[in-house]
């Protein structure tokens, strides 16, 4: 393991067999790199129609799981009902997506139990077992091995994030038996803090002893307390900000009781399955449909008197009567103080519920919320799964060869506990806020309050980060050190937030708010680079529409006058856009749009105009493929959903067989003397891995924290093509001046027999395709799509044209197609790169199969 840490020498290779074959002129992609199914989306305009609207746009997206997100409640959803394995989905972490793609399943693990028992191992550890010959199978884990190289790794390189109490109990962690700490990290890995019925665990294969392991995590241990050292806190500046949600007390332990926790109907039926549910209710004599309504009946039926009065039920007043229940109780009449019947009846529920559930264990939420904090600094993410847990060491293991760099792991991510404590608390605001706006439903007016309550109470602190982080950048980084550290910085979080709260000033229409907030977001170059042009124009439609009657200029009084005033100001914002480096290409149309309408509107002289003819967008082509499709009304989606929307046809350049209705374009573009491969973009990552090769591995610090990554960590983020905008640039020059196919031949000779992993890197695509497909490039406008994927991989890697085909008569000349079937419709990624393709002078087709004819399956 000690490689993760600090690369002594550069892994071992292993040479993998080059793939065979002949070569055609057209083909599939490997089956590595087939395209996904595609999707029918809705259509959403990009022009400029939306002028006149005074709402800005609240950024939507899948929902997001956050390691900080768990709270201290019962689930209603029951876990014994899910598979033991099953964890939450959630966004890979930075260091999950550099590593190689590596499934953690069975034979996953069969593979690192044979790893294992062939190491050997002085410290008397898991691997010292496999040397002594009395290793067997549940006394060692990949599970437990994966977290605690997270622990060690952490302490390593930074224990000083964590005070004395929390080093103790690392220790105390450390002394636990094997099938404790295997029982504690699988439920850890369940990802929600609630109750576990012990007798489903189900862990019988790698637990001998249930019962004694529960025993092991529930038990009572001290803590010491806190040195007048540690127990210094933050200043009062920032103490607010970087408060712990649960504090260690003198005494802990891993994981609680449930006959010390559960103490009323409420928790306690939430345990039960729909089948125990039915059987108490007909005990208790109730009826409902659902397990929501037999458990708002059971817990009704626990609060309700024998008789009226007979116990001394007390009168509610009116406004008792009205108001909201205090303590969640299904029904608003619950009665106030029980009598000792009440006690009795209400004890009998619970009694008998947690007879049926049986005893039940849930970890404690301070020992919970601190291993989260361990995993954010070892995954520098807030996100991460058990597929984040387990990859690095199935990385470790499988025999692959990754790019020769220099593996920095860096302890100065985080340069205090106070800093990694308020980055923490930042990311929970920062979730709270996405929670408010995304993804509960429509959003009104008091959620929109909600979010402008949190925004005020972080405004003061933003400005004040944001000024000591110019102050870093100007005094303390070298060149490029700081674009990776920033994002760990309280800051970050932060600036999305204020970017949200000026999406919801636009929203209530208080538009002069929001105005200046993104005078602010545009006044720094250090965090979210990458929504420069959104706000640049989003600033220049206030101007062109609202800010002449909320901020008038003194010098003039005429409302004509003041409207071409501001009108004047947005031509210049455009302008400032469109020459800022960090506005990304995909907004220059939009704002070449705005500047030539605002300068016919201001009546400037055609001479004095922008001219952007050069740059004009032009309409696809749009091509008209017959073919012969197979019908089959039958199909049913798998596990109840809808049927797949792709057609199938019939391939009748290749013998007749079935195939999809891209290799059926492909065939028809071949008789055309077309060459080329169905890829949706996986060609164009590949040469972009080429012809950035030595740019990618580049030293940078900070980036490169594993010796088993496909790409630094930051190319994922708005940070790679700032931190290496020199180098970039230059590629750019060279790639455009012809020096491609050059660079792919030399990456060529030099990796391929070791078939190096590297992000979006196909070994199966050939040499002699790939040079000639450089060669009938147009050179500037490869550099421009090696541009676009450099500022923007993460976003970009998807939405490129089916089909990528070249042919080298009557001249070299290179085509791009986008398929479309009758169920088929174009996404908003794939408009974006249809924009740019055809804006940098490539042919982009949309390609109609029409089914001439059609035959039943």
């Amino acid at each position: 393991m000690d490689a993760f840490v600090q690369r002594k020498a550069p892994p071992e290779r292993h040479q993998s067999p080059s793939a065979n074959g002949s070569r055609a002129q057209i083909r599939h992609a490997p089956p590595s790199i087939q395209p996904p199914a595609k999707r029918v989306k809705l259509e959403i305009s990009d022009t400029d129609d939306d002028d006149e609207s005074d709402q800005a746009p609240i950024d939507r997206k899948p929902p997001r799981v956050a390691g900080i997100q768990r709270e201290d409640t019962v689930t209603s959803v029951f876990e014994d009902a899910q598979s033991e394995d099953d964890a939450q989905s959630a966004r890979p972490t930075a260091i999950e997506s550099c590593l190689p793609e590596i499934k953690p399943d069975k034979k996953a693990l069969e593979e690192y139990e044979t790893f294992r028992s062939s190491q050997g191992d002085q410290s008397g550890g898991a691997a010292s077992r496999f040397v002594k010959g009395n290793w067997v199978k549940g006394k060692s884990s990949l599970y437990v091995d994966a977290f605690n190289l997270a622990l060690t790794t952490v302490l390593d390189d930074e224990s000083h994030l964590f005070d004395e109490k929390e080093l103790n109990l690392f220790e105390q962690w450390g002394n636990l038996s094997y099938e404790a700490q295997y029982l504690y990290v699988r439920l850890f890995l369940r990802k929600s803090a609630s109750w576990h019925r012990i007798w489903r665990l189900g862990y019988y294969n790698d637990i001998s002893d249930t019962e004694s392991a529960v025993r092991e995590l529930q038990e009572t241990r001290a803590l010491p307390s806190l040195s007048s050292n540690s127990q210094s806190g933050p200043e009062n500046a920032c103490a607010k900000f970087a408060q712990e949600e649960f504090n260690l007390e003198e005494t802990f332990h891993f994981a609680d009781n449930s006959d010390d926790y559960i103490n009323t109907v409420e928790e306690a039926i939430s345990l039960l399955n729909l089948d125990e549910l039915k059987g108490l209710a007909k005990e208790a004599k109730v009826q409902g449909k659902n397990k929501a309504d037999f458990m708002k009946s059971i817990t009704k039926m626990s609060y309700q008197q024998a008789g009226l009065l007979s116990f001394g039920v007390r009168r509610s007043n009116t406004h008792d009567s009205t108001g909201p229940s205090e303590d969640g109780t299904p029904e608003g009449e619950s009665p106030g103080p029980a009598t000792a019947a009440d006690s009795n009846r209400q004890k009998h529920f619970l009694d008998k519920t947690m007879a049926i559930a049986g005893p039940c264990i849930r970890l404690s939420l301070p020992v919970f919320k601190l291993f989260e904090r361990v995993h954010l600094v070892f995954y520098r993410s807030a996100e991460w799964t058990e597929k984040s847990l387990t990859t690095i060491i199935l990385a470790k293991i499988s025999r692959r060869n990754f790019p020769e760099y220099i593996v920095s792991r860096s302890a100065n991510i985080f340069a205090s506990r106070t800093h990694l404590l308020e980055f923490e608390m930042a990311t929970r605001t920062e979730f709270a806020i996405d929670n408010i706006l995304e993804f509960n439903g429509p959003v009104g007016e008091a959620d929109f309050r909600k979010v402008l309550d949190i925004f005020d109470g972080i405004y003061p602190r933003w400005q004040h980060l944001l000024k000591e982080e110019k102050d870093k950048e100007a005094r303390i980084y070298e060149s490029g050190e700081g674009a990776y550290l920033r994002r760990f910085s309280p800051v970050h979080p932060y600036t999305r937030i204020v970017h949200k709260a000026a999406q919801v000033f636009g929203r209530l229409k208080e538009h002069k708010r929001e105005h200046s907030l993104l005078l602010e977001l545009l006044d720094q170059r250090l965090f979210h680079l990458s929504r420069r042009g959104s706000w640049y124009q989003r600033k220049a439609l206030l101007e062109e529409h609202y800010m002449f009657a909320l901020e008038p200029d003194p010098a003039y009084t005429d409302p004509e006058t003041q409207k071409k005033h501001w009108k004047r100001i947005a031509v210049a914002t455009c302008e400032t856009a469109l020459e800022d480096r960090d506005c990304h290409l995909k907004y220059h149309h939009d704002l070449q749009k705005r500047l030539l309408k605002l300068e016919k509107q201001l009546n400037i002289p055609r001479r004095e105009q922008h001219d952007f003819g050069h740059v004009r967008l032009r309409k696809p082509e749009e091509h008209m493929v017959e073919g012969i499709q197979i019908k089959n009304d039958g199909l049913v989606g798998k596990k109840g959903r809808a049927a797949s929307t792709k057609t199938v046809w019939v391939d009748e350049a290749e013998g007749g067989g079935e195939c999809t209705v891209e290799a059926m374009c492909l065939s028809w573009y071949r008789g055309q003397g077309w060459k080329g491969y169905h890829a949706e973009g996986g060609i164009i990552r590949t040469l972009f891995a080429y012809l950035f090769f030595d740019i990618l591995f580049a030293y940078v610090p900070n980036v490169f924290q594993t010796a088993y990554q496909t790409c630094p960590l930051d190319l994922f983020t708005d940070s790679f093509y700032p931190t290496r905008a020199s180098e970039i640039n230059h590629r750019l020059v060279d790639i455009a001046n012809g020096g491609a196919a050059r660079l792919v031949e030399e990456v060529d000779s030099r990796e391929r027999e070791n078939r190096t992993c590297v992000v979006g890197l196909n070994w199966d695509y050939e040499l002699p395709d790939l040079v000639e497909l450089v060669r009938c490039f147009d050179n500037a406008a490869l550099a421009i799509v090696c541009k676009i994927m450099a500022q923007e991989y993460g976003q970009r890697g998807g939405g490129l044209p089916d089909l990528i085909l070249w042919r080298t008569e009557p001249d070299n000349e290179v085509m791009f197609a986008e398929v479309k079937s009758a169920n088929d419709r174009l996404s908003d990624t794939q408009r974006l790169w249809i924009d740019v393709l055809t804006g940098a002078g490539v042919r982009v087709a949309l390609t109609n199969a029409v089914a001439k004819n059609s035959k039943e399956a």
